[in-house]
């Protein structure tokens, strides 16, 4: 099956425009509607339904692009920092990610009765950015070697899965106290 054409230098603006406004106005208020979308993007709702079908769609692509950005962010935390302080900036970058996320709470719901893969795949992404963090770790000597990126992740997800008041605080402290824990035991940290 042939790729896709690659979209015109209009519709890519418009796409980015809707994808940026449907961002902004998810964090507003999770239950924005695709005219109020449309209108933050300066186009028509026919344009949005062009680049998503549904209004799920467009929230999974949202999350999609807020976890890309984040999964990106691990090769320059290892070019500015020694990769134990790398693994912890990416461990709060985490949790700044949940409170994003929370924000867009009802949108994401949205997405979890159809059957999107969006949040397996991200998941995914997300083990894989933190299994070069802890290989990065483990080579230097400053990570123990017998925890994996999902391992690490799921620990982290329990915390930022709470509704609690004050969770986003008490994350902060346990991804602290995660990393903490991966660098205890190392050779430069027995």
């Amino acid at each position: 099956m042939p790729s896709p054409r690659p979209l015109r230098a209009d519709a890519r603006r418009n796409r980015e425009a809707l994808l940026v406004a449907a961002r902004e106005a998810f964090l507003a208020d999770d239950d924005a509607h695709v005219e109020e979308i449309a209108r933050r993007a300066g186009v028509a709702v026919g344009t949005l339904y062009r680049h998503f079908e549904t209004r799920e769609a467009l929230v999974a692509e949202v999350y999609r692009q807020e976890v890309a950005e984040l999964c990106a962010t691990p090769g320059r935390l290892l070019a500015e920092h020694a990769p134990d302080e790398a693994l912890r900036t990416f461990l709060l970058l985490l949790v700044e990610h949940a409170a994003v996320s929370r924000g867009m709470g009802e949108a994401l719901e949205s997405i979890t009765a159809t059957d999107s893969p969006v949040f397996e795949d991200t998941r995914d992404e997300m083990a894989r950015a933190l299994d070069e963090l802890l290989a990065a770790g483990v080579a230097a000597g400053v990570v123990r070697g017998d925890v994996g990126g999902r391992v690490v992740l799921r620990a982290l997800g329990g915390i930022c899965g709470m509704r609690a008041q004050g969770w986003q605080d008490d994350a902060v402290r346990v991804a602290t106290i995660l990393c903490d824990g991966l660098c205890h035991g190392t050779a430069d940290n027995a």
